[in-house]
Formats: structure tokens, sequence, C-alpha cells
């Protein structure tokens, strides 16, 4: 039990100290396909750091919930980041680890950042936080079809099952449901994560923000546990993407041979799946907002295709 809390303490370290690293990862490759020289990979945590500098300012018009906001926050998503598998399997609260959980703590830090957004009296904010509920009702839906669909093969929705069936499964777990599934998460995975063409992370024009806009009216270190707070987010999403659908690596026990060889499969895929997003990011515009319902209607369509073919024809 020692060990297995152990673990699970580690999956959480690398999680918050590898976010902002693959923030800057992302950065660089799409500096690099824009044929620009872009930030260094550590300058995330260069504007962290800026950012603990700095004094905060609130608003006259604030409440308690704008205050309380950055620690729900990334709390949730320190929850999540418990209960999502990374280097191993078997974590101390891998017997917890439900898809359904994991999806309601990020609804949970949502809600209170919406909250957040119209509670400063910015109309900038609260016009983000109206687009960032309506993107959301169609994300999560589309999101939990596809894990559905993933749980149907392990028999529970428990996220260190799913992930052993399919390693068990070897080979044969790559079926047309699987890969239809991994196509509507990866759709999903834009919109959370607030890219292209969601959503545009480098700019901050406040007619086209959706994220940023939210967080116009903080400052200092609220800023900075929110800004993090969107990194531990995109990288949970991209450990989901990695070890759900190729847990190639991962460990299944509590060995530091197997953790070593965890580590180094997790950075290596979620790498992948960061130059994946810096392409996508370099090769497509910003959707108008207007289609953006049609794009996650896509992935909730993908979602219910894999089903439906996991059922027609089966699989492992």
């Amino acid at each position: 039990m020692i060990e297995a809390l152990a673990v699970s303490l580690l999956q959480v370290m690398i999680i918050v100290l590898a976010a902002p690293l693959v923030t800057g990862i992302i950065m660089k490759f799409k500096a690099v396909f824009q044929t620009r020289r872009g930030p260094g990979i550590f300058q995330p945590y260069l504007d962290l750091y800026k950012y603990m500098q700095k004094e905060s300012v609130i608003s006259e018009h604030a409440s308690w919930i704008f205050r309380v906001t950055p620690y729900i926050y990334f709390g949730a998503l320190l929850a999540a980041a418990t209960l999502i598998p990374t280097i191993s399997a078997a974590g101390f609260l891998s017997h917890t680890g439900d898809a359904i959980m994991v999806i309601y703590l990020f609804a949970l830090g949502r809600f209170f950042l919406t909250l957040a957004g119209l509670d400063a009296g910015s109309a900038f904010g609260g016009m983000a936080s109206s687009r960032e509920m309506a993107i959301s009702s169609l994300a999560e839906p589309a999101l939990m079809l596809a894990l559905f669909t993933m749980a149907i093969n392990a028999g529970t929705t428990n996220l260190g099952g799913i992930i052993s069936g399919v390693n068990n499964a070897g080979i044969a777990a790559y079926t047309p449901a699987h890969l239809l599934t991994f196509g509507a998460v990866f759709i999903v995975a834009l919109a959370e994560t607030g890219r292209i063409p969601v959503d545009n992370p480098d700019t901050h024009l406040e007619l086209t923000m959706i994220h940023e806009g939210m967080l116009l009216e903080y400052s200092g270190k609220p800023l900075a546990i929110l800004t993090l707070g969107a990194s531990v987010k995109q990288l949970l999403i991209f450990s989901l993407l990695a070890n759900l659908f190729f847990p190639w690596g991962i460990a299944a026990g509590t060995g530091i041979n197997g953790l070593a060889i965890g580590l180094l499969a997790y950075l290596g895929k979620v790498i992948i799946i960061g130059l994946a997003m810096a392409i996508i990011e370099t090769s497509f515009a910003k959707m108008r907002l207007f289609k953006v319902p049609e794009l996650l209607m896509g992935s909730f369509l993908l979602g219910f295709l894999g089903l439906i073919t996991k059922f027609l024809f089966g699989g492992s």
C-alpha cells in the first residue's frame, strides 16, 4: 500500500512539473513549423515565475467566488491527476479511478471558472464564460460516450481496468471501434485544451478568445495558479489519449524498472500528441464560433459510430 501511495504521488508530481514543459514544447514545435525562432521550451516556467512576483488586483465587484476559484480549479485537476494513470496502472487510487469521476472533476473546475468570469462584472469575461459552457455542453457528452465505448471491453469504467484490458488484448484491441473512439476523443481534446480550430491559445483578441477571456481579470498568484491549472488539464487530457488508447510501456506494478520504462514511454507518447497538436494548429485556421458545434457534433458521431461498430463487429 505504501508503494502504491508513493507511485500515486510520483504521478501527480510528474503531471504538475511536466505540464508547463509540454506547453513549451508545443509552442516550440509551432514556431519551427512557422519558420520562427519562437520562445524556449522553458518559457512557461518563466511566465509562471513572473506572475508569482506580481501583485494581485481584484475588482471591487468580485465576490468570494472570484477569490476561491483558482484554488478550486487547481484542486479539482489535482484530484483528477490522482485518478488518471500515467506511468503505472497500480497507483494508490487506481481502484477508484473512475472515468465518470474524472469528467465531473473537469466539470467542477470549469463550473467555478465560468462563474468567476461572470463574477468580476467584465463584459468579455461573461462572453467567454458563455462560450465555454456552450462548447463544454457538446464536448462532455462526446467524451463520456467515447469513454463508455472503451469501458465495454474491460467491463468497467475504471481507468486502470480499461488500460489493463487494452494491454492484455494486444494488437487485437486496435479494432475500427477503437480507432473511431480515438478520433472522437482527439477532437474533444482540441476543444478541452482550447486549441485551434476551436480556440487560439496564443491570442488575447477579446472578440475571439474563450479560455483566456475568463482569466482577464486575474493577476499575480491567482493567475499563475490558473495558468498552471490550464497546462495540467491539457496534460491530463493528453494522458487519457496516450494511455487509454495506446498503453504501450505503462507499468502494471510498482517496480523501479517498470516505472522507469513507463516514464520514458509516457513522455514519448505525450510529445507525439503535442507534435500532432502543433501540426494541426499550424495547418488550420481558427473556425468561426458558430461552426464549432458542428465539429463537436462530428466528435460525438465518431464516438457513436465506434459504439455501434463495437456491437456489430465485436472485438476483444
